[in-house]
């Protein structure tokens, strides 16, 4: 995995001293994504910059990539971070079609595929990728983002082209940029759903999921090269179960490949366990192994769990069960509250996001914290993540109320208030009410809701219960885990992790979808499907254990920690939150009677000030 940023400028000389400083403070961000190796490319109009995490093909995969002319004048430059999982395929088909390879990486094969089929060739990608292409014949850029936006990719236009890089802070880092975020942008952050194409800040874009942005000198053309669409499910059920084990086995095989150690992220949840189990037996079948896995937990959480409306069970003895059934090398990775509160940590995953998030709480720290452990261990790590979001695994798909609510119906489940706590007016409570009616984030989510569901393909005749649920299914597939995904990818790549998403593969996800949902609650629970596919890798009691998301610490010392933190803050007279307070509620929440109901709006304002600080924010309200 890797991070790449870029700029091209019709009007001006790339290759100037000036330039070149300013591209290498541009790839300079990117080092966290990269630290294995760095590299520039400066054409007139074109500067490509990468930093590279090595994976696949050591020595052979360093980018700036090229392909040159028999003169030597350069045919295409590629800047590229991800993986293609079918490049072996891909290189087969583009060697019989007379292509010459001059590495063993995926990278090259992206590079002749866009030679030998044109723009039609991110139809045969496999992966999740995102990625620049520069044609010095044409003077074209083509950006690339992989269907289910599992990488990021931001672009900014400018009067004589566009920058671009895999995070914000990339292009921030270019002199004609600056942070600046108006009312929208700042709902955008807030609101607990992530708007495809909006990046927060002001003339900055995030390139879609399943998109291409082509840029030429007239302009930039953005065209969607995939996108779910409604088809009709003709397989019964016993058949359905079997094409998904035969899915997921092609998935997982593909993607145990990497020539640096790999792990699982193991939860003991039905999703994380099912990978750790399909990589399991993948990694014996192929005369290696065992499976390397890694679990969370805080000190003494499991001794002294309590059960809230979210999390009914403690991971740790599901995980420890799943690891025995498939003697893993497991490891758990127990965090205290000090570390959570560390102000170094919790402004790293501000940094590392590029934004303040609301939320997540102590659930950001925490990942941030596991995946910096794991690293010193592994370098690509296989998730469950998105198994909910394809088979319908949150308890908010079976709740009638939520279900047939006007709106998200996570929010509706009250999820982004809860996650980190119980809450007492919700992520927002410490706000300035004059800010909010500014911000008017109920508008902001009624408007986002009504344009994701006008994009809802429908098959003809479909209607009631199955029609509500493909619109629900649609929503969490190009909203909600988008949200996740975001997460995950900037808390691994701030210290050098590949997270690889066996459930994003595309051939999964739309199978699925069109499958009814009746189909996929066919013994009367969430995730019929993938329970009924890899029960026989899995113990039953973790094959029947009900849905209990990322933990977050119950320590109650953690919400006290938040206190002082805010009060601290308070004192400041030059934090720059301060304008945005609401006082009598933050007086209110420093009372200790308030015991952990302000929690998780507490962290929003943490995280809000931090950014404002780090980044020298300008707020356009």
């Amino acid at each position: 995995m890797c991070g790449i940023t870029g700029w091209i400028s019709y009007d001006q000389d790339l290759t100037t001293p000036q330039a070149s400083a300013t591209l290498d403070a541009m790839t300079r961000t990117m080092a966290c994504r990269g630290p294995d190796a760095g590299g520039v490319w400066l054409d007139t109009h074109a500067a490509l910059g990468h930093r590279r995490l090595a994976v696949i093909d050591i020595e052979g995969g360093k980018q700036p990539m090229l392909v040159k002319e028999g003169d030597g004048r350069t045919l295409l430059a590629l800047t590229y971070s991800g993986e293609v999982y079918n490049y072996r395929e891909l290189r087969a088909q583009l060697e019989s079609h007379g292509h010459i390879f001059r590495t063993s990486s995926d990278t090259e094969v992206v590079l002749h595929a866009y030679l030998e089929w044109g723009e039609a060739f991110t139809e045969r990608l496999n992966g999740m990728y995102a990625f620049a292409l520069w044609d010095p014949r044409t003077e074209e850029l083509l950006l690339v983002r992989d269907r289910m936006g599992i990488k990021p990719l931001y672009y900014h236009p400018t009067p004589d082209g566009v920058l671009f890089g895999s995070e914000p802070k990339a292009i921030l880092a270019h002199p004609a940029v600056r942070p600046v975020v108006d009312a929208d942008g700042l709902a955008e952050m807030l609101a607990f759903t992530k708007t495809p194409g909006h990046a927060g800040y002001h003339g900055m874009y995030e390139l879609r999921p399943g998109h291409t942005a082509r840029v030429r000198r007239q302009g930039l053309i953005v065209r969607p090269y995939w996108q779910l669409e409604a088809k009709e499910h003709t397989d019964d059920t016993d058949i359905t179960v079997r094409h998904v084990r035969e899915l997921l086995d092609d998935i997982v095989t593909r993607q145990l490949i990497a020539d640096v150690p790999l792990c699982t992220l193991l939860s003991g949840g039905l999703d994380s366990s099912a990978i750790t189990a399909l990589a399991a037996k993948g990694l014996t079948e192929g005369g290696h192994g065992p499976v390397r896995s890694f679990s969370v937990d805080f000190t003494g959480h499991t001794e002294n769990f309590k059960a809230d409306l979210l999390r009914p069970t403690p991971d740790g003895p599901y995980a420890h069960a799943l690891a025995e059934h498939v003697r893993s090398h497991h490891s758990d990775i127990v965090l205290d509250t000090a570390a959570l509160m560390d102000r170094a940590n919790r402004d790293a995953i501000v940094r590392a996001r590029d934004l303040p998030t609301a939320g997540f709480g102590d659930g950001d720290v925490s990942l941030y914290l596991l995946f910096k452990a794991i690293r010193e261990q592994s370098t690509v790590a296989l998730s469950g993540e998105s198994a909910d979001e394809v088979f319908g695994g949150y308890r908010w798909f079976h709740d009638p109320e939520c279900v047939q609510a006007d709106t998200f119906p996570w929010l509706t489940a009250g999820v982004a208030d809860t996650f980190s706590g119980p809450a007492s007016g919700g992520r927002t409570a410490l706000l300035d009410k004059s800010l909010l009616g500014k911000l008017d984030l109920p508008g902001h989510e009624r408007q986002r809701y009504q344009e994701a569901i006008a994009e809802v393909p429908r098959l003809p005749g479909e209607s009631g219960l199955e029609r509500r649920m493909r619109e629900i299914s649609y929503l969490h597939l190009t909203r909600f885990v988008q949200l996740l995904l975001d997460r995950k990818d900037r808390a691994s790549m701030a210290v050098g992790l590949e997270v690889r998403v066996p459930f994003c593969d595309h051939r999964l996800v739309e199978y699925v979808f069109n499958t009814p949902w009746a189909m996929k609650t066919f013994d009367g629970r969430e995730k019929s499907l993938l329970r009924a596919a890899t029960r026989d890798l899995l113990p039953d009691v973790v094959a029947d254990r009900v849905k209990s998301p990322y933990p977050s610490t119950q320590d109650p010392r953690y919400a006290d920690a938040l206190r002082t933190a805010l009060g601290g803050l308070l004192a400041d007279k030059d934090a720059p939150v301060r304008p945005l307070l609401d006082t009598p509620a933050v007086a209110e929440s420093l009372d200790e009677r308030a015991g952990e109901s302000f929690r998780t709006a507490t962290e929003v304002v943490l995280n809000l000030n931090t950014w404002l600080t780090e980044y020298g924010t300008e707020l356009r309200l």
